[in-house]
């Protein structure tokens, strides 16, 4: 074999990676690209000509704030209350033997396996028959995102605390730290970068959700719900503005926590 099969086989995965890499992020450059496009019509979905008026009025389009406005604020209450009742869930399971534990583990990943429209009208459901059909809206959206990302939180802490080193808290109470103490010093700075993910993926999955939101949403509508009745008439390019945006900050956040953890990783080092 020679130089350049040698060269070819040290980098075929390397290679096959960045394709892979390269077919996911089709789409999202397909958005961005979009977002600076001036359609011919309402109807077109080819790039027609460069415009900068998509960016300078993203709230042209009427109602589209509003949905945003509302997805966000459920998107962060919803991932509040997942991310603090399945972090307490995922200590209680990971931490302490009880009867029953392993039907609690089983009944944990029922809402991930179940299809969301399953879900969405078995909650509908729940919510006619508790008498709270006539106030479908704000509250119900947020109860019912709590449900269906606590499972999400509850698997991903859990993960966390199952790798982490138990000599180490037992090393801080060796050195007369009491139980609290230990939590906060030791304890939740070695879990919180899963809860951190843990939150991160309750508000994608919340901003994101529209079967289950759109069966117990009321008179209410959120961004996917927004778009998905603009597809009926056109969508407007400044949906593409508010993906472009989405990603970067997603993007932004990410290369924070890798610069963090790298810049800790140093000081370990030195």
């Amino acid at each position: 074999m020679g130089r350049a099969g040698r060269w070819l086989g040290e980098h075929l995965l390397l290679f096959l990676g960045l394709l892979v890499l390269l077919y996911m992020f089709v789409p999202v450059f397909v958005v961005i690209l979009m977002s600076f496009n001036d359609p011919a019509s309402r109807n077109s979905y080819t790039f027609d000509g460069f415009t900068l008026h998509n960016w300078a009025n993203i709230c042209e389009p009427y109602q589209m704030c509003s949905s945003l406005a509302l997805s966000l604020r459920i998107g962060f209450f919803a991932t509040l209350g997942a991310t603090l009742l399945g972090t307490l869930m995922a200590f209680a399971m990971a931490r302490h033997r009880f009867r029953g534990r392993g039907a609690v583990s089983l009944f944990i990943f029922l809402p991930m396996a179940t299809p969301e429209i399953v879900m969405g009208s078995s909650l509908l459901a729940l919510f006619v028959s508790s008498g709270a059909a006539g106030i479908l809206g704000f509250w119900t959206i947020f109860i019912a995102h709590v449900l269906f990302c606590l499972s999400f939180v509850v698997v991903t802490v859990k993960a966390r605390l199952a790798g982490l080193d138990p000599r180490l808290e037992q090393a801080a109470m060796d050195l007369y730290a009491n139980e609290w103490q230990t939590f906060w010093r030791v304890t939740f700075p070695l879990v919180f970068p899963g809860i951190l993910a843990a939150a991160l993926l309750s508000f994608s999955l919340s901003f994101d959700d529209f079967i289950i939101t759109n069966l117990n949403a009321g008179q209410e509508v959120t961004f996917p719900m927004f778009v998905w009745g603009a597809a009926q008439r056109g969508i407007p390019p400044q949906i593409n503005v508010i993906g472009t945006i989405m990603f970067v900050v997603a993007l932004v956040i990410v290369a924070s926590g890798e610069l963090g953890s790298r810049r800790r990783a140093g000081k370990l080092g030195t």
